[in-house]
Protein backbone atom coordinates (compact mmCIF):
# COMPACT_ATOMS: atom_id res chain seq x y z
CA UNK A 1 0.00 0.00 0.00
CA UNK A 2 1.12 3.16 -0.80
CA UNK A 3 1.52 6.38 1.71
CA UNK A 4 0.58 8.89 -1.08
CA UNK A 5 -2.87 6.74 -1.37
CA UNK A 6 -4.07 6.75 1.79
CA UNK A 7 -3.77 10.66 1.98
CA UNK A 8 -5.33 11.38 -1.21
CA UNK A 9 -8.42 8.98 -0.31
CA UNK A 10 -8.51 10.95 3.38
CA UNK A 11 -8.62 13.99 1.41
CA UNK A 12 -11.20 13.21 -1.27
CA UNK A 13 -13.30 11.85 1.42
CA UNK A 14 -13.19 14.75 3.80
CA UNK A 15 -13.84 16.71 0.84
CA UNK A 16 -16.84 15.45 -0.30
CA UNK A 17 -18.35 15.01 3.54
CA UNK A 18 -17.05 18.62 3.87
CA UNK A 19 -19.67 19.55 0.86
CA UNK A 20 -22.26 16.91 1.14
CA UNK A 21 -22.47 15.97 4.76
CA UNK A 22 -21.69 19.32 5.60
CA UNK A 23 -24.97 21.00 3.93
CA UNK A 24 -26.96 18.21 4.96
CA UNK A 25 -26.16 19.26 8.41
CA UNK A 26 -26.69 22.57 7.99
CA UNK A 27 -30.06 22.30 6.24
CA UNK A 28 -31.63 20.58 9.46
CA UNK A 29 -30.33 22.94 11.44
CA UNK A 30 -32.19 25.43 9.33
CA UNK A 31 -28.58 27.47 9.35
CA UNK A 32 -29.82 31.62 8.68
CA UNK A 33 -27.11 34.63 9.13
CA UNK A 34 -29.89 36.92 9.71
CA UNK A 35 -30.41 35.55 13.28
CA UNK A 36 -28.08 37.43 15.63
CA UNK A 37 -25.11 35.34 17.30
CA UNK A 38 -24.69 35.96 20.91
CA UNK A 39 -21.16 37.11 20.09
CA UNK A 40 -23.33 40.22 19.14
CA UNK A 41 -26.17 40.50 20.84
CA UNK A 42 -24.32 39.94 24.18
CA UNK A 43 -20.78 41.26 23.35
CA UNK A 44 -19.43 41.88 26.59
CA UNK A 45 -16.15 42.65 25.17
CA UNK A 46 -14.16 39.66 27.23
CA UNK A 47 -15.65 36.18 26.84
CA UNK A 48 -18.34 37.48 24.00
CA UNK A 49 -16.36 38.98 21.23
CA UNK A 50 -17.01 38.38 17.36
CA UNK A 51 -14.40 36.94 15.50
CA UNK A 52 -13.55 36.75 11.44
CA UNK A 53 -13.71 33.34 10.46
CA UNK A 54 -10.35 32.76 9.30
CA UNK A 55 -9.21 33.93 12.70
CA UNK A 56 -12.14 31.84 14.86
CA UNK A 57 -10.74 28.92 12.95
CA UNK A 58 -7.57 29.31 14.02
CA UNK A 59 -8.28 29.79 17.54
CA UNK A 60 -10.42 26.36 17.16
CA UNK A 61 -8.62 24.35 15.34
CA UNK A 62 -5.43 25.32 17.91
CA UNK A 63 -7.39 24.71 20.50
CA UNK A 64 -8.94 20.95 19.56
CA UNK A 65 -5.54 19.70 18.12
CA UNK A 66 -3.12 20.22 20.68
CA UNK A 67 -0.92 16.93 20.62
CA UNK A 68 -4.22 14.31 20.56
CA UNK A 69 -4.49 13.85 16.54
CA UNK A 70 -1.06 12.83 16.37
CA UNK A 71 -0.19 10.60 19.93
CA UNK A 72 -3.57 8.53 19.48
CA UNK A 73 -3.11 7.30 15.95
CA UNK A 74 0.99 6.71 16.69
CA UNK A 75 -0.03 4.74 19.85
CA UNK A 76 -3.37 2.96 18.20
CA UNK A 77 -1.07 1.88 14.88
CA UNK A 78 0.15 -1.00 16.93
CA UNK A 79 -3.05 -2.54 15.93
CA UNK A 80 -2.28 -2.26 12.54
CA UNK A 81 -2.85 0.92 10.20
CA UNK A 82 -5.86 -0.27 8.41
CA UNK A 83 -8.20 0.07 11.53
CA UNK A 84 -6.63 3.14 12.64
CA UNK A 85 -7.30 4.88 9.21
CA UNK A 86 -10.64 3.55 8.65
CA UNK A 87 -11.64 4.64 12.37
CA UNK A 88 -9.97 8.47 11.72
CA UNK A 89 -11.72 8.79 8.29
CA UNK A 90 -15.35 7.26 9.13
CA UNK A 91 -14.87 9.05 12.72
CA UNK A 92 -14.02 12.41 11.76
CA UNK A 93 -17.17 12.36 8.78
CA UNK A 94 -19.56 10.64 11.18
CA UNK A 95 -18.49 11.50 14.84
CA UNK A 96 -16.37 14.47 14.93
CA UNK A 97 -17.66 16.14 12.92
CA UNK A 98 -21.30 15.88 13.93
CA UNK A 99 -20.64 15.94 17.30
CA UNK A 100 -18.68 19.22 17.30
CA UNK A 101 -20.72 21.55 14.45
CA UNK A 102 -24.06 20.14 16.32
CA UNK A 103 -22.11 21.33 19.61
CA UNK A 104 -21.68 24.73 18.49
CA UNK A 105 -25.04 25.40 16.85
CA UNK A 106 -26.74 23.89 20.30
CA UNK A 107 -24.52 26.59 22.19
CA UNK A 108 -25.26 29.57 20.14
CA UNK A 109 -29.20 28.64 20.04
CA UNK A 110 -29.10 29.09 23.80
CA UNK A 111 -27.01 31.69 24.13
CA UNK A 112 -23.60 30.09 23.72
CA UNK A 113 -23.97 28.34 26.96
CA UNK A 114 -22.04 24.71 27.62
CA UNK A 115 -23.34 21.69 26.73
CA UNK A 116 -24.26 20.87 30.55
CA UNK A 117 -27.23 24.15 30.33
CA UNK A 118 -28.23 22.47 27.34
CA UNK A 119 -28.26 19.35 29.55
CA UNK A 120 -30.07 21.46 32.58
CA UNK A 121 -32.79 22.48 29.80
CA UNK A 122 -33.83 18.72 28.49
CA UNK A 123 -32.77 16.83 30.74
CA UNK A 124 -33.03 18.19 34.21
CA UNK A 125 -30.47 20.23 36.69
CA UNK A 126 -29.24 17.65 38.19
CA UNK A 127 -28.25 16.09 35.21
CA UNK A 128 -26.75 19.58 34.46
CA UNK A 129 -25.01 19.51 38.16
CA UNK A 130 -23.04 15.85 37.50
CA UNK A 131 -21.83 16.75 33.74
CA UNK A 132 -20.16 20.73 34.93
CA UNK A 133 -18.68 18.68 38.05
CA UNK A 134 -17.53 16.35 35.58
CA UNK A 135 -16.47 18.70 33.01
CA UNK A 136 -14.46 20.93 35.47
CA UNK A 137 -13.08 17.96 37.28
CA UNK A 138 -11.42 15.93 34.20
CA UNK A 139 -10.30 19.51 32.71
CA UNK A 140 -8.22 20.20 36.20
CA UNK A 141 -6.70 17.13 35.00
CA UNK A 142 -5.95 18.27 31.90
CA UNK A 143 -4.23 21.77 32.93
CA UNK A 144 -2.22 19.73 35.70
CA UNK A 145 -0.59 17.14 32.97
CA UNK A 146 -0.29 19.52 30.37
CA UNK A 147 1.30 21.80 32.92
CA UNK A 148 4.22 19.04 33.46
CA UNK A 149 4.61 18.07 29.62
CA UNK A 150 4.73 22.14 28.33
CA UNK A 151 7.31 22.63 31.79
CA UNK A 152 9.20 19.58 31.04
CA UNK A 153 9.73 20.70 26.93
CA UNK A 154 10.86 24.05 28.28
CA UNK A 155 13.30 23.21 30.93
CA UNK A 156 14.98 20.67 28.63
CA UNK A 157 14.52 22.84 25.14
CA UNK A 158 14.92 26.07 26.45
CA UNK A 159 14.85 27.96 22.88
CA UNK A 160 11.43 26.60 22.75
CA UNK A 161 10.54 28.45 26.04
CA UNK A 162 11.91 31.70 24.97
CA UNK A 163 9.94 31.48 21.73
CA UNK A 164 6.43 30.72 23.06
CA UNK A 165 7.24 33.47 25.37
CA UNK A 166 8.07 35.62 22.17
CA UNK A 167 4.77 34.41 20.48
CA UNK A 168 2.53 35.53 23.62
CA UNK A 169 4.17 39.35 22.85
CA UNK A 170 3.22 38.66 19.24
CA UNK A 171 -0.16 37.85 19.57
CA UNK A 172 -0.95 40.77 22.02
CA UNK A 173 0.31 43.14 19.44
CA UNK A 174 -1.49 41.33 16.58
CA UNK A 175 -4.92 41.80 18.44
CA UNK A 176 -4.71 45.16 19.19
CA UNK A 177 -3.39 45.93 15.61
CA UNK A 178 -7.10 44.07 13.97
CA UNK A 179 -9.12 45.25 16.32
CA UNK A 180 -7.96 48.57 17.62
CA UNK A 181 -5.78 49.84 14.92
CA UNK A 182 -7.77 48.30 12.49
CA UNK A 183 -5.35 47.23 10.08
CA UNK A 184 -6.62 44.73 7.12
CA UNK A 185 -6.36 41.28 8.50
CA UNK A 186 -4.54 39.91 5.96
CA UNK A 187 -2.03 42.67 6.42
CA UNK A 188 -1.42 41.74 10.35
CA UNK A 189 -1.50 38.31 9.41
CA UNK A 190 1.26 38.54 7.06
CA UNK A 191 3.52 40.51 9.16
CA UNK A 192 2.43 38.18 12.33
CA UNK A 193 3.52 34.65 10.46
CA UNK A 194 6.41 36.38 9.35
CA UNK A 195 7.48 36.85 13.07
CA UNK A 196 6.05 33.89 14.22
CA UNK A 197 8.72 31.95 12.43
CA UNK A 198 11.50 34.41 13.22
CA UNK A 199 11.15 33.73 16.67
CA UNK A 200 12.26 30.03 15.96
CA UNK A 201 15.74 31.20 15.31
CA UNK A 202 15.47 33.84 18.10
CA UNK A 203 14.65 31.10 20.70
CA UNK A 204 17.36 29.34 19.44
CA UNK A 205 19.95 32.36 20.05
CA UNK A 206 18.34 33.38 23.53
CA UNK A 207 17.25 30.24 25.24
CA UNK A 208 15.76 30.53 28.24
CA UNK A 209 17.33 28.87 30.97
CA UNK A 210 15.08 27.78 34.14
CA UNK A 211 14.63 24.85 36.36
CA UNK A 212 11.27 22.65 36.18
CA UNK A 213 9.47 24.01 38.95
CA UNK A 214 9.95 27.18 38.26
CA UNK A 215 8.80 26.96 34.63
CA UNK A 216 5.60 25.12 36.54
CA UNK A 217 5.09 28.23 38.17
CA UNK A 218 5.34 30.64 35.28
CA UNK A 219 2.74 28.30 33.44
CA UNK A 220 0.17 28.67 36.40
CA UNK A 221 0.90 32.36 36.60
CA UNK A 222 0.25 32.90 32.54
CA UNK A 223 -2.88 30.33 32.54
CA UNK A 224 -4.27 32.57 35.30
CA UNK A 225 -4.02 35.82 33.24
CA UNK A 226 -5.13 34.32 29.78
CA UNK A 227 -8.05 32.69 31.51
CA UNK A 228 -9.33 36.51 33.09
CA UNK A 229 -7.88 38.58 30.10
CA UNK A 230 -10.33 39.13 27.09
CA UNK A 231 -10.48 36.63 24.42
CA UNK A 232 -9.53 39.24 21.64
CA UNK A 233 -6.29 40.55 23.24
CA UNK A 234 -4.80 37.03 23.92
CA UNK A 235 -6.35 33.85 23.21
CA UNK A 236 -7.91 34.51 20.28
CA UNK A 237 -5.05 36.03 18.61
CA UNK A 238 -2.29 33.72 20.23
CA UNK A 239 -4.02 30.42 18.56
CA UNK A 240 -5.23 32.20 15.72
CA UNK A 241 -1.45 32.27 14.72
CA UNK A 242 -0.55 29.23 16.59
CA UNK A 243 -2.17 27.35 14.00
CA UNK A 244 0.26 28.45 11.22
CA UNK A 245 2.53 26.66 12.94
CA UNK A 246 0.90 23.23 12.32
CA UNK A 247 -0.95 24.02 8.92
CA UNK A 248 2.80 24.71 7.81
CA UNK A 249 3.80 21.05 9.41
CA UNK A 250 0.79 19.79 7.66
CA UNK A 251 0.47 20.97 4.59
CA UNK A 252 4.74 20.10 4.28
CA UNK A 253 4.07 17.07 5.70
CA UNK A 254 1.46 16.06 3.12
CA UNK A 255 3.65 17.98 0.32
CA UNK A 256 6.69 15.38 1.59
CA UNK A 257 4.24 12.21 0.89
CA UNK A 258 4.26 12.94 -2.90
CA UNK A 259 8.01 13.50 -2.96
CA UNK A 260 8.95 10.80 -0.82
CA UNK A 261 6.24 8.37 -1.67
CA UNK A 262 6.67 5.62 0.91
CA UNK A 263 5.35 2.50 1.31
CA UNK A 264 3.37 1.56 4.13
CA UNK A 265 5.56 -0.87 5.63
CA UNK A 266 3.76 -1.42 9.04
CA UNK A 267 0.99 -4.58 8.42
CA UNK A 268 -2.71 -3.60 7.72
CA UNK A 269 -3.61 -5.68 10.93
CA UNK A 270 -1.21 -6.84 13.88
CA UNK A 271 -3.05 -7.93 16.62
CA UNK A 272 -6.51 -7.77 18.43
CA UNK A 273 -5.06 -6.89 21.68
CA UNK A 274 -1.53 -5.07 22.75
CA UNK A 275 0.23 -4.90 26.07
CA UNK A 276 -0.88 -1.63 27.96
CA UNK A 277 -3.13 -0.48 25.69
CA UNK A 278 -6.10 -3.65 25.24
CA UNK A 279 -8.14 -5.35 22.95
CA UNK A 280 -9.16 -4.00 19.64
CA UNK A 281 -12.31 -2.59 20.87
CA UNK A 282 -12.96 -0.76 22.64
CA UNK A 283 -8.98 0.40 23.02
CA UNK A 284 -8.54 1.91 19.53
CA UNK A 285 -11.77 4.35 19.46
CA UNK A 286 -10.86 5.57 23.03
CA UNK A 287 -6.96 5.59 22.50
CA UNK A 288 -7.30 7.33 18.43
CA UNK A 289 -9.48 9.58 20.28
CA UNK A 290 -8.87 13.61 19.40
CA UNK A 291 -7.87 11.75 15.70
CA UNK A 292 -11.64 10.74 15.01
CA UNK A 293 -13.72 12.15 18.01
CA UNK A 294 -13.06 14.10 21.12
CA UNK A 295 -15.59 15.55 23.97
CA UNK A 296 -12.76 17.75 24.78
CA UNK A 297 -13.99 19.08 21.21
CA UNK A 298 -17.88 20.03 22.97
CA UNK A 299 -16.75 22.28 25.26
CA UNK A 300 -14.23 23.98 23.00
CA UNK A 301 -17.21 24.49 20.94
CA UNK A 302 -19.65 25.56 23.35
CA UNK A 303 -17.34 27.26 25.96
CA UNK A 304 -15.12 29.52 23.69
CA UNK A 305 -15.75 28.97 20.00
CA UNK A 306 -19.62 29.86 20.18
CA UNK A 307 -19.12 33.04 22.43
CA UNK A 308 -17.17 34.74 18.85
CA UNK A 309 -18.81 33.00 16.00
CA UNK A 310 -19.70 35.63 14.07
CA UNK A 311 -22.48 34.59 12.35
CA UNK A 312 -24.48 31.28 12.06
CA UNK A 313 -23.18 30.25 8.44
CA UNK A 314 -19.57 30.38 9.99
CA UNK A 315 -20.01 27.10 12.53
CA UNK A 316 -19.87 24.70 8.94
CA UNK A 317 -16.22 26.22 8.67
CA UNK A 318 -15.28 26.08 11.76
CA UNK A 319 -17.07 22.98 13.75
CA UNK A 320 -17.10 20.68 10.75
CA UNK A 321 -14.46 21.71 8.77
CA UNK A 322 -11.87 22.02 12.05
CA UNK A 323 -12.32 18.71 12.96
CA UNK A 324 -11.91 17.22 9.42
CA UNK A 325 -8.14 19.59 9.21
CA UNK A 326 -7.68 17.61 12.30
CA UNK A 327 -8.96 14.48 10.78
CA UNK A 328 -6.00 15.15 8.28
CA UNK A 329 -3.79 15.57 10.49
CA UNK A 330 -4.38 12.48 11.93
CA UNK A 331 -3.33 10.47 8.52
CA UNK A 332 -0.42 12.21 8.12
CA UNK A 333 0.56 11.38 11.71
CA UNK A 334 -0.13 7.08 11.03
CA UNK A 335 1.21 7.53 7.52
CA UNK A 336 4.46 9.20 9.31
CA UNK A 337 5.25 6.32 11.21
CA UNK A 338 3.61 3.08 9.19
CA UNK A 339 5.99 4.09 6.61
CA UNK A 340 8.54 3.09 9.02
CA UNK A 341 9.58 -0.51 9.86
CA UNK A 342 7.69 -2.34 12.24
CA UNK A 343 11.04 -2.78 14.21
CA UNK A 344 12.10 0.98 14.21
CA UNK A 345 8.11 1.96 15.07
CA UNK A 346 8.07 0.10 18.01
CA UNK A 347 11.70 0.74 19.17
CA UNK A 348 11.34 4.22 18.79
CA UNK A 349 7.60 4.00 20.72
CA UNK A 350 8.78 2.07 23.76
CA UNK A 351 12.02 3.98 24.45
CA UNK A 352 11.39 7.59 23.46
CA UNK A 353 7.33 7.87 23.30
CA UNK A 354 4.54 8.55 19.99
CA UNK A 355 6.16 12.29 19.17
CA UNK A 356 9.44 11.54 18.47
CA UNK A 357 8.13 8.98 16.36
CA UNK A 358 5.85 11.73 14.49
CA UNK A 359 8.35 14.26 14.54
CA UNK A 360 10.66 11.71 12.66
CA UNK A 361 8.56 10.23 10.43
CA UNK A 362 7.30 14.09 9.54
CA UNK A 363 11.29 15.47 9.34
CA UNK A 364 12.28 12.36 7.03
CA UNK A 365 9.02 13.49 4.28
CA UNK A 366 9.85 17.55 5.07
CA UNK A 367 13.71 16.24 3.89
CA UNK A 368 12.63 14.77 0.67
CA UNK A 369 11.12 18.30 -1.12
CA UNK A 370 13.73 19.76 -2.90
CA UNK A 371 13.05 23.22 -2.86
CA UNK A 372 12.48 23.40 1.34
CA UNK A 373 16.14 22.31 1.80
CA UNK A 374 15.53 21.26 5.55
CA UNK A 375 17.79 18.99 7.16
CA UNK A 376 15.70 15.78 9.23
CA UNK A 377 17.26 17.26 12.52
CA UNK A 378 15.89 20.65 11.59
CA UNK A 379 12.59 18.61 10.79
CA UNK A 380 12.55 16.94 14.05
CA UNK A 381 12.65 20.25 15.51
CA UNK A 382 10.31 22.40 13.99
CA UNK A 383 7.56 19.20 14.22
CA UNK A 384 8.64 19.05 18.24
CA UNK A 385 8.59 22.46 18.62
CA UNK A 386 4.75 23.17 17.14
CA UNK A 387 3.50 20.00 18.96
CA UNK A 388 4.78 22.12 22.33
CA UNK A 389 3.16 25.01 21.28
CA UNK A 390 0.18 23.42 20.30
CA UNK A 391 -0.04 21.58 24.11
CA UNK A 392 0.52 25.19 25.84
CA UNK A 393 -2.82 25.94 23.77
CA UNK A 394 -4.93 22.95 25.04
CA UNK A 395 -3.36 24.69 28.19
CA UNK A 396 -4.18 28.32 28.33
CA UNK A 397 -8.01 26.78 26.60
CA UNK A 398 -8.68 24.52 29.37
CA UNK A 399 -8.34 26.81 32.17
CA UNK A 400 -10.80 29.50 30.22
CA UNK A 401 -13.05 26.01 29.62
CA UNK A 402 -12.69 25.03 33.15
CA UNK A 403 -13.58 28.69 34.61
CA UNK A 404 -16.75 28.60 32.49
CA UNK A 405 -17.38 25.43 33.75
CA UNK A 406 -16.82 26.68 37.52
CA UNK A 407 -19.27 29.22 36.99
CA UNK A 408 -22.03 27.68 35.55
CA UNK A 409 -21.98 25.16 38.19
CA UNK A 410 -22.94 27.93 40.61
CA UNK A 411 -25.21 30.39 38.55
CA UNK A 412 -28.65 31.18 39.90
CA UNK A 413 -31.15 29.82 38.10
CA UNK A 414 -33.64 32.50 38.13
CA UNK A 415 -31.12 35.27 37.06
CA UNK A 416 -29.51 33.61 34.41
CA UNK A 417 -29.82 36.58 32.13
CA UNK A 418 -28.42 38.83 35.00
CA UNK A 419 -25.23 39.35 36.19
CA UNK A 420 -25.05 37.40 39.33
CA UNK A 421 -23.18 38.77 42.86
CA UNK A 422 -22.11 35.15 43.80
CA UNK A 423 -18.97 35.52 44.76
CA UNK A 424 -18.07 31.87 43.46
CA UNK A 425 -18.92 33.18 39.68
CA UNK A 426 -16.26 36.10 39.52
CA UNK A 427 -13.89 35.49 37.00
CA UNK A 428 -10.71 36.06 38.77
CA UNK A 429 -12.06 33.77 41.92
CA UNK A 430 -13.38 31.15 40.02
CA UNK A 431 -10.68 31.06 38.06
CA UNK A 432 -8.10 31.64 40.75
CA UNK A 433 -9.76 28.20 42.53
CA UNK A 434 -9.25 26.65 39.38
CA UNK A 435 -5.56 26.96 38.95
CA UNK A 436 -4.96 26.41 42.72
CA UNK A 437 -6.50 22.98 42.67
CA UNK A 438 -4.58 22.50 39.06
CA UNK A 439 -1.58 23.56 41.13
CA UNK A 440 -2.09 21.11 43.92
CA UNK A 441 -2.34 18.39 41.55
CA UNK A 442 0.68 19.08 39.77
CA UNK A 443 2.38 18.96 42.63
CA UNK A 444 1.14 16.34 44.20
CA UNK A 445 3.02 13.98 41.71
CA UNK A 446 0.28 11.73 41.36
CA UNK A 447 -1.32 13.18 38.00
CA UNK A 448 0.67 11.06 35.49
CA UNK A 449 -0.79 8.08 36.96
CA UNK A 450 -3.94 8.71 37.37
CA UNK A 451 -4.07 9.51 33.34
CA UNK A 452 -4.59 6.50 31.62
CA UNK A 453 -8.28 6.60 32.82
CA UNK A 454 -8.92 9.75 31.49
CA UNK A 455 -8.71 8.81 27.83
CA UNK A 456 -12.46 7.02 28.51
CA UNK A 457 -13.44 10.15 30.63
CA UNK A 458 -12.52 11.77 27.39
CA UNK A 459 -14.78 9.73 25.31
CA UNK A 460 -17.35 9.43 27.50
CA UNK A 461 -17.25 13.44 27.66
CA UNK A 462 -18.24 12.59 23.79
CA UNK A 463 -20.88 10.40 24.78
CA UNK A 464 -22.59 12.93 27.40
CA UNK A 465 -22.46 15.65 24.11
CA UNK A 466 -23.99 13.57 21.83
CA UNK A 467 -26.61 12.99 24.47
CA UNK A 468 -27.63 16.32 25.39
CA UNK A 469 -27.57 16.94 21.37
CA UNK A 470 -29.98 14.42 20.68
CA UNK A 471 -32.38 15.43 23.48
CA UNK A 472 -32.15 19.22 22.25
CA UNK A 473 -32.90 17.89 18.44
CA UNK A 474 -35.84 15.44 19.50
CA UNK A 475 -37.44 18.31 21.48
CA UNK A 476 -36.89 20.81 19.12
CA UNK A 477 -38.24 18.54 16.34
CA UNK A 478 -35.63 18.06 14.58
CA UNK A 479 -34.01 15.04 12.74
CA UNK A 480 -32.01 12.94 15.29
CA UNK A 481 -30.40 10.08 13.86
CA UNK A 482 -27.29 11.38 12.71
CA UNK A 483 -26.38 12.07 16.86
CA UNK A 484 -28.53 9.25 18.40
CA UNK A 485 -26.19 6.13 16.59
CA UNK A 486 -22.99 7.92 17.58
CA UNK A 487 -24.05 8.48 21.00
CA UNK A 488 -25.41 4.74 21.15
CA UNK A 489 -22.08 3.60 19.54
CA UNK A 490 -19.88 5.68 22.31
CA UNK A 491 -21.53 4.83 25.29
CA UNK A 492 -20.85 1.30 24.00
CA UNK A 493 -17.30 1.85 24.11
CA UNK A 494 -16.41 3.91 26.75
CA UNK A 495 -18.90 2.03 29.21
CA UNK A 496 -16.94 -1.25 28.31
CA UNK A 497 -13.50 0.56 28.73
CA UNK A 498 -14.35 1.44 32.03
CA UNK A 499 -15.71 -2.06 33.17
CA UNK A 500 -12.40 -3.39 31.64
CA UNK A 501 -10.73 -0.60 34.05
CA UNK A 502 -12.06 -1.09 36.96
CA UNK A 503 -11.45 -5.19 36.55
CA UNK A 504 -8.05 -4.49 35.54
CA UNK A 505 -7.34 -2.32 38.46
CA UNK A 506 -8.92 -4.13 41.09
CA UNK A 507 -7.24 -7.12 40.47
CA UNK A 508 -4.10 -5.11 40.76
CA UNK A 509 -5.20 -3.43 44.46
CA UNK A 510 -4.97 0.22 42.70
CA UNK A 511 -8.11 1.27 44.15
CA UNK A 512 -8.05 4.77 43.37
CA UNK A 513 -8.12 4.14 39.51
CA UNK A 514 -10.69 1.72 40.06
CA UNK A 515 -12.67 4.07 41.92
CA UNK A 516 -13.10 6.60 39.86
CA UNK A 517 -13.52 4.38 36.77
CA UNK A 518 -16.81 3.55 38.67
CA UNK A 519 -17.79 7.02 39.77
CA UNK A 520 -17.51 7.62 35.66
CA UNK A 521 -19.44 4.40 35.06
CA UNK A 522 -22.21 5.28 37.52
CA UNK A 523 -22.30 9.31 35.86
CA UNK A 524 -22.88 7.92 32.76
CA UNK A 525 -25.75 5.11 33.44
CA UNK A 526 -27.24 7.98 35.75
CA UNK A 527 -27.69 10.28 32.98
CA UNK A 528 -28.52 7.85 30.56
CA UNK A 529 -31.65 6.84 32.41
CA UNK A 530 -32.20 10.52 33.32
CA UNK A 531 -32.38 11.00 29.41
CA UNK A 532 -34.09 7.83 28.21
CA UNK A 533 -37.15 8.49 31.42
CA UNK A 534 -37.15 12.21 29.21
CA UNK A 535 -37.11 11.73 26.08
CA UNK A 536 -39.36 8.32 26.15
CA UNK A 537 -41.70 10.97 27.52
CA UNK A 538 -41.52 13.34 23.73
Amino acid sequence: MSGVLLVILAFLSFTIAYKVYGNYLSKIFNINDKNLTPAHSMNDGVDYYPAKSPVLLGHHFASIAGAGPIVGPVIAAGFGWLPVYLWVVLGSIFFGGVHDYTSIIASIRHQSKSIGFIIQEYIGVSGKKLFLFFAWATLILVIAVFTIIVADTFTHIPSAGTSSMLFMILAILFGISIYKLKIKLWIATTVGVILLFLSIPVGNLFPIQLNNLTWQLILFAYIFIASVTPVWILLQPRDYLNSFFLYALMVGGLIGVFFTAPSINLPAFNSFSLEKVGYLFPALFVTVACGAISGFHSLVGSGTTAKQLNKESDGKLVGYGGMLIEGMLAVLSLTAVASMVNKEFIDILVNKGPVPAFSLGVARFLNSIPFLGLSIETGQTFTALAVSAFALTSLDTATRLARFMFQEYFEIEKNVEKKSNNLLQNRFVSTAITVLIGAMLTFSGQTMSIWPIFGSANQLLAALALLALTAWLIKSNFKSIFTLLPMLFMFLVTLTALGMLIYQNLIINNFLLAIIAILLFILAVMLGVKAYNVLNKK
